[in-house]
């Protein structure tokens, strides 16, 4: 699974990257956290992309309680396509979810080392993700959330965990907004060459986030 990331590089630069304008001013964040507001790019009403803040934790619009979100921030890859909670954001709400690396957590000697991961060369990428508008039926207020979509780790990351995001980099994101359904398969074959080493333990706790978190313990 995906339980944390980071995402510091300056919005607007990304968000050129992948396609989009942004009026949105986003602080860098070191230590992201499932029910936090997290940046995506998601296809808009109108021709072209927007950049929003979808709180990560998917909550399927038919849910009678909000908080089964909390438990559904991530979605396999091999059963995104049929999963009731998943499948129609699979097939009508896809997003990116902007970032610059995730932690991962290594069982060594008894004990979980938290591990950084990022692209070898340093840039930012995008998780493939979902998106779902949920409403209160009784006040009317509305969520708007999101998932990760995880795969089976490539032979990098399998040292450090059995699971890993689904990546994509310009041209898989295209695709995958465009409702491309063969991307999941071939952003897991052709995953870009990562980079990982171990980080302070002070990641396990939410509340910490700052750049110190990012570095080498």
């Amino acid at each position: 699974m995906c339980g944390r990331f980071a995402f510091y590089s300056p919005s607007e630069a990304t968000a050129a990257l992948f396609g989009v304008d942004t009026s949105i001013e986003l602080e860098p964040r070191y230590n992201i956290a499932p029910t936090q507001d997290i940046a995506a790019i998601r296809n808009a009403a109108e021709a072209g992309r927007e950049l929003v803040l979808l709180r990560w934790g998917l909550l399927p619009f038919w849910a009678k309680d909000p908080s089964i979100g909390n438990r559904m921030i991530n979605a396999r890859a091999e059963t995104v396509a049929e999963k009731p909670s998943f499948r129609a954001a699979y097939k009508h709400r896809r997003c990116l979810v902007l970032a610059d690396g995730f932690y991962e957590w290594k069982l060594e000697n008894g004990t979980k080392t938290p591990y950084f991961i990022s692209l070898a060369s340093s840039e930012p990428f995008a998780f493939a993700g979902l998106w779902e508008n949920w409403q209160d039926k009784e006040s009317g207020a509305s969520i708007q959330s999101t998932a990760l979509i995880t795969t089976s780790a490539n032979e990098f990351m399998s040292a450090v965990h059995d699971r890993m995001p689904i990546i994509l980099l310009p041209h898989t994101a295209d695709r995958w907004l465009s409702g491309d359904n063969s991307v999941l398969h071939d952003a897991t074959v052709e995953t870009p060459e990562l980079q990982a080493w171990p980080v302070s333990r002070r990641v396990n706790n939410a509340r910490n986030d700052d750049a110190a978190l990012i570095n080498r313990a």
